[in-house]
């Protein structure tokens, strides 16, 4: 047999995930079965070798948990010091993850891979700022128990009694590019346990109590031995792949059993089980369908289905593979995945039928080099005895009588037969109207015509009858002595043998191709079918737009109404607000629908759970529990449970569980983010307040007291100048007030624009006027150039901006420098500037000046919460503008906003 190449788009496959891993960086991970093996012990030796290979290593953060040992490595190391975070009065520790991205060293450790961040972290995991620092191109050294890996949180809780709550996907264990086990022996870990190296003396009696149990320490390490095993067994197979090895290595027990639609499928099965839990090895339960299995009829696809299920309730892999020839296709699977053991039945076939037309058995023993085969063998029965066997595996009951037949021929088939008769006429017609005329070889090729369309329209048994009829009727009619099967000359003998021979090879050869093209077709037709539902899934922003997406795409697939259901906050599945689809199902079984959400496994109609349901209920997976329910109505149960529609609907589910968890992902970081602003802003606010509140309030109890106080004593000049301190300070706290509540509203979204027609002067003569008495003594000047159009424009708001931008003025210049306010039309925009002969903007915050509350300088003589600015911003892009700061050449701050004025003003008509 032909060894077979590496596929392309695997070579292709291979090439992009090189080149992504090529950007990356590598993670390592000490891997244990308990906290005091010593993998940061481990870790940290390994970092010192790569120190001392003139790499540049750092320490994010290792939990030494006081071990005398482990910090003694510590020394020579540098160790990138730690974010405070204060949580409910406590000051935590954790790995800043920012200083780590800055220094970006070549290896960076950071221990303890399941933690939890603090609030207020940037991400809610510590493995996910590991994912963002390999990302970032840093190798990192990391350090993980195995009961803190997702998919074992079951396992380990019911071994040790204890539910683990900080977990890590298998994915990201999976991912990592180097593994190294860890391990410790149970009595050494309890004496260092006892020893005090692992917890504290007082710590130590209790964990030996309860999580360090003996018992528990040896079931946890077998569990590492095991992962660290299938790890290393997944990396054999990769190599394997990728550099195109097919011959098996026995480093491994996998065991395959090999099914049919035979008597002997289930019993095969059952053993295949019982030598795999002999052997404690993964077995894997193949089913080849042929071009000549795929014409098999509806009930024994279905006893094949039944068998399949059976195998997957017993713990097995099941696997559909479609190939013109069984054998072929076994060997090649078992290469792929490493096999070394098969199971499969007797042949069938016996005597000179099995010597004629070979055996799948006999094949598989000649070729499959390193490969055990095990023959099942069946008790020998009679005829009726094996119909009523074979009709008890494809029939859910066994059909009354003792002869009954199970019918294999349907009317299309006949129809064919006939056809091929009738073809075969044709034909004859055809040569008989060529004979004399051409050379008899032309005559042949019309009658292998009529035998190519035979096969290519109706199948093997047909296009067999038109070779058979054909040959005869062509020595008949056309050779020598005519109407007679008898042949004058013995050549015409070997012509006849061959056009035989060749009309039954090109019949098989079309019916194979046309096998394949079918299956090719279904393919095609499926992969069509997700991608389709993936692009648009991936563009989906509400869980509403999912379930559309997702009951349409279903519906056009399976034919089958069909409906999602997810929980409410309380855990309890409930139908969806909004079910108008037409593929919608209604009046699904919600009791049966929360039992598969609760349990993560499928029931209903066709299933051995609640099978009277008429629907059938799949879990939504995402990772290791269901995220909802789909309820799916089947028009036929075939077009669910074959196993190639059951691995399409799977993936299905499994896009959608991706989907939605995406999303939910997406908003729970959103609602984190905001909870996270929303508090800063809190604190910026406190702070910024908290001075400018104080100080007018005492200057107002002070000033007021004075007042209440006063039996006379005071001036009438004295009391005016508190009543006028009193009403100062009582101003600019009113002003401190408006500006926050301005804001609020700007942010909001709720200020609604008055906009009319202004003269850009007359807006600069009222804020002059209003700002009267804070300009005393100030010299400003106003620039416009003449004929300035007027501005569209809500001028109360805009006369606010440049309150606000005088004010700022004010307060950061010298009471002796002038101040400008100009305006020039630019094009479609109109631009007002306020500039001042200050200090200046320091570089590089000229942006930064118009976030709220942020203040250049801080100084207690500076009064506001930086809040003028930020108002600016907010109206002027209510406007559909923009504001820019700058400095002056000569000295000094510009602030310029520029408003839209694309519209022409109405026209006046002039006064009389």
């Amino acid at each position: 047999m032909n060894e077979p190449r590496l596929d392309p788009d695997q070579l292709l496959a291979r090439v992009e995930r090189d080149k992504a891993r090529a950007k990356r960086g590598r993670l390592k991970i000490f891997f244990g079965a308990a906290a005091g093996v010593g993998k940061s012990y481990a870790m940290l030796l390994a970092a010192r070798e790569r120190r001392a290979e003139n790499l540049d290593v750092v320490v994010g953060l290792i939990e030494t948990h006081g071990r005398s040992e482990t910090q003694a490595l510590l020394q020579g190391l540098e160790i990138l010091p730690t974010r405070k975070i204060d949580y409910k009065g406590a000051v935590l520790q954790e790995f800043d993850i920012d200083a780590a991205l800055k220094r970006r060293p070549a290896i960076i450790l950071v221990d303890e891979l399941a933690h939890t961040n603090a609030p207020g972290s940037r991400h809610p995991k510590r493995w996910q700022d590991i994912r963002e620092l390999l990302d970032a191109g840093i190798d990192v050294y990391t350090a993980l128990n195995v009961q803190h890996l997702e998919s074992l949180n079951d396992d380990v809780g019911q071994i040790a009694g204890i539910r683990i709550w900080e977990t890590v996907p298998d994915t990201v264990f999976e991912d990592a590019d180097e593994v190294e086990l860890v391990d410790l022996p149970p009595d050494e870990l309890l004496l260092r346990l006892r020893e005090g190296k692992v917890y504290l003396p007082q710590q130590a009696q209790q964990a030996i109590q309860n999580f360090f149990r003996k018992g528990n320490l040896i079931a946890l390490r077998e569990l590492a031995l095991r992962q660290t095993t299938n790890r290393v067994d997944a990396q054999m197979l990769d190599y394997r792949e990728d550099n195109a090895i097919r011959e098996v290595w026995q480093v491994n027990e996998r065991l395959m059993v090999c099914i049919g639609p035979s008597v002997l499928a289930e019993r095969l099965v059952r053993a295949g089980k019982r030598l795999a839990t002999s052997l404690r090895s993964a077995w894997i339960v193949v089913y080849v369908e042929t071009p000549e299995l795929a014409r098999l009829p509806a009930e024994k696809r279905d006893g094949i289905l039944r068998v399949l299920r059976l195998a997957e309730q017993l713990g097995a892999e099941t696997v559909t593979l479609s190939a013109p020839e069984m054998s072929e296709a076994i060997i090649r699977f078992a290469r792929e995945r490493n096999i070394n053991k098969i199971v499969v039945g007797k042949p069938s076939r016996r005597g000179w039928r099995r010597w004629l037309l070979g055996s799948v058995v006999d094949v598989l023993i000649s070729h499959a080099h390193n490969i055990n085969i095990y023959l099942l063998g069946s008790p020998q029965m009679g005829e009726q005895e094996e119909l009523e066997a074979e009709l008890s595996l494809f029939k859910k009951t066994p059909l009354p009588g003792l002869r009954q037949r199970i019918p294999t021929k349907t009317r299309r088939r006949y129809r064919g037969y006939l056809w091929a008769m009738a073809v075969t006429l044709l034909c004859t017609t055809v040569g008989k109207m060529l004979f004399g005329k051409v050379e008899l070889a032309n005559v042949v090729m019309v009658y292998l015509l009529g035998v190519v369309f035979i096969a290519t329209h109706f199948g093997r048994g047909p296009s067999v009858l038109a070779s058979l009829l054909s040959v005869g009727v062509f020595d008949v009619l056309f050779v020598q002595p005519f109407y007679s099967l008898s042949v004058a000359d013995s050549q015409y003998l070997i012509t006849l043998l061959a056009m035989l021979v060749v009309a039954i090879v090109i019949s098989n050869l079309m019916v194979n191709v046309r096998a394949q093209a079918k299956v090719a077709a279904h393919r095609e037709r499926r992969a069509a079918a997700l991608y389709a539902m993936s692009k648009e899934l991936a563009v989906a922003q509400s869980e509403q737009q999912i379930v559309v997406t997702a009951v349409k795409h279903l519906h056009a697939e399976f034919s089958s109404r069909n409906v999602i259901l997810f929980a409410n906050p309380a855990g309890r599945l409930i139908y969806p607000k909004q079910n108008s689809l037409p593929q919608s199902l209604r009046g699904a079984d919600l009791s049966v629908a929360q039992w598969v959400y609760d349990h993560n496994e499928m029931a209903g109609q066709g299933t051995h759970t609640l099978p009277g349901s008429a629907a059938i209920y799949f879990p939504i997976p995402d990772e290791d529990k269901a995220i909802g329910v789909l309820a799916l109505l089947p028009v036929n149960l075939r077009r669910v449970f074959l196993p190639e529609q059951q691995k399409l609907l799977e993936t299905f589910l499994r896009q959608i569980g991706q989907a939605v968890a995406r999303l939910r992902f997406a908003e729970q970081a959103k609602a984190s983010q905001m909870q996270i602003e929303a508090e800063q802003l809190r604190n910026s606010l406190l702070s910024a307040i908290s001075h400018d509140l104080r100080t007018p309030l005492a200057t107002i109890i002070g000033s007021a007291s004075a007042l209440v106080e006063d039996e006379g004593h005071l001036q009438t000049q004295h009391r005016q100048e508190l009543g006028r301190a009193i009403y100062d300070e009582a101003e600019r706290m009113a002003n401190l007030v408006n500006n926050i509540l301005d804001m609020a509203r700007l942010d909001a979204g709720v200020v609604e624009l008055n906009k009319q027609w202004h003269p850009v002067e007359e807006i600069i003569g009222t804020v002059l006027t209003r700002l009267q008495k804070h300009l005393a003594g100030r010299k400003v000047s106003v620039s416009l150039p003449p004929g300035i159009p007027l501005v569209f424009v809500d001028a109360v708001l805009i006369e606010q901006v440049l309150i606000n931008l005088l004010e700022n003025a004010l307060r950061y210049t010298a009471a002796e420098s002038e101040l400008e306010v100009f305006a020039q039309n630019v094009g479609t925009t109109m631009e007002i500037s306020v500039a001042d002969h200050g200090p200046g903007i320091p570089k590089g915050l000229e942006d930064r000046l118009f976030e709220k509350f942020y203040q250049a300088h801080h100084e207690s003589a500076q009064s506001g919460v930086g809040l003028g600015l930020a108002i600016c911003r907010a109206i002027v892009e209510v406007h559909g503008g923009r504001i820019r700061a700058k400095n002056k050449p000569g000295g000094g701050a510009i602030f310029t906003f520029a408003l839209p004025n694309d519209e022409s003003p109405p026209c006046m008509e002039p006064e009389e």
